[in-house]
């Protein structure tokens, strides 16, 4: 882990009205991507960069916080304090980054420990959440969880943003995460609090049905198997702890994403199938809403995750969102080569510096300390 500044950030005055958003100019923190030069195809990133050498799990303080006060649900969150040496209170003044997993991943997911490093060497506080069940929680919630479940993010956001009056948040959300943090701040519309000030998604599942049938392609079927393999086991959990809600006997045959999503999901969650479900839950239905500093990172040779040319183009005309479209980079991976056009900025997790560093800049942070980033976190 790298040293933690100890000396104030700087900040520069950001927009009073948070309706009218300011994107940071590219030249303030986007470097362009090089893919390694042997792993330019979709499978090969995602694959390799699943199995890439990544930091030790953080330990953070370990909190529970209520999302549903109606059914009692909780989530587990890992939090990285900041604290003055004089008081001990959490230092508020700082950046806090809530950052969100993806489909079956949790808080120590690998791209989820790389941003933690990244975050807290810029002086930043780190929450990094667990969505429901997540994380060893199955017990703390009767519910399932899935990608409509954005209020969650909300919750747990004003939860930490209350208790320590936080003066910025911004979040980094990962595929299944990403469309989580993209639904949240969509909702939310203008009417998104002061103290959020931009929000950003690696590989988001923006068009749920296209992303499901795609995973069901011939090609795809080693990850469809990996997620539903997962899946079933937490399902199967859940029948354990909540015998009157979940069975597990007479369950039709589950061969496919959709398969779980129309036979578990819908019914256990208040949608009336799974198609009810994609259309209720897919950020591109808050694709025109968002009004705060966006980012959308996304490689076109991604294997399962497909954009609707309708969501693309909404998002390429809000004036709020950067959407930054990739050849390569494959799901979630992005690994980048050392050929790099700025050497002394590398990062080998390319995602996950662009991402700290256009929040960063889109919180009003000085250019020179976001840039600054990259320089020690080659792996």
């Amino acid at each position: 882990m790298g040293s933690i500044p100890t000396s104030r950030p700087t900040y520069r005055t950001l927009p009073m009205n948070p309706g009218k958003p300011a994107l940071p100019p590219d030249s303030e923190w986007l470097i362009p991507y090089t893919p390694i030069r042997y792993l330019r195809g979709g499978h090969a990133q995602t694959l390799v960069g699943n199995f890439w050498p990544r930091p030790k799990a953080a330990v953070g303080e370990a909190e529970a916080v209520l999302v549903d006060p109606v059914d009692g649900s909780r989530v587990l969150c890992h939090c990285h304090w900041l604290r003055s040496k004089q008081t001990g209170a959490v230092e508020n003044h700082r950046l806090t980054l809530l950052l969100l997993h993806g489909l079956e991943g949790s808080s120590n997911s690998g791209y989820i420990l790389g941003l933690t490093e990244l975050a807290l060497r810029a002086g930043c506080n780190v929450i990094r959440m667990n969505m429901r069940n997540c994380g060893g929680t199955e017990a703390w919630t009767p519910t399932l969880y899935h990608s409509g479940r954005s209020a969650d993010v909300t919750a747990v956001a004003l939860h930490f943003q209350q208790k320590h009056a936080l003066e910025r948040v911004a979040m980094i959300g990962y595929s299944m995460g990403g469309n989580l943090v993209l639904r949240m701040a969509g909702v939310l519309g203008v009417d998104v609090p002061r103290w959020l000030t931009a929000v950003a998604t690696v590989s988001p599942v923006t068009d749920l049905a296209e992303s499901a049938d795609a995973l069901h392609q011939p090609s795809n079927r080693i990850y469809e198997q990996h997620f539903l393999r997962r899946l079933m086991r937490r399902y199967e959990r859940k029948a354990e702890l909540f015998p009157e809600r979940y069975r597990v006997r007479d369950l039709p045959a589950i061969r496919s994403i959709r398969d779980f999503d129309e036979e578990i999901v819908a019914p256990h969650s208040g949608f009336s199938g799974a198609d009810d479900y994609y259309h209720r839950a897919s950020s591109a239905r808050q694709a025109d809403a968002l009004s705060i500093p966006t980012l959308i990172l996304h490689a076109l040779d991604d294997p399962f995750i497909r954009m609707h040319h309708l969501t693309r183009e909404t998002l390429l005309a809000n004036p709020a969102v950067r959407l930054v479209e990739s050849r390569h980079g494959g799901h979630c991976a992005f690994l980048a080569a050392r050929t790099s056009p700025a050497p002394k900025l590398f990062c080998r997790h390319w995602a996950e510096i662009t991402s700290m560093r256009f929040v960063l800049a889109a919180s009003g942070m000085d250019a020179k300390e976001h840039l600054r980033l990259g320089s020690e976190h080659g792996n």
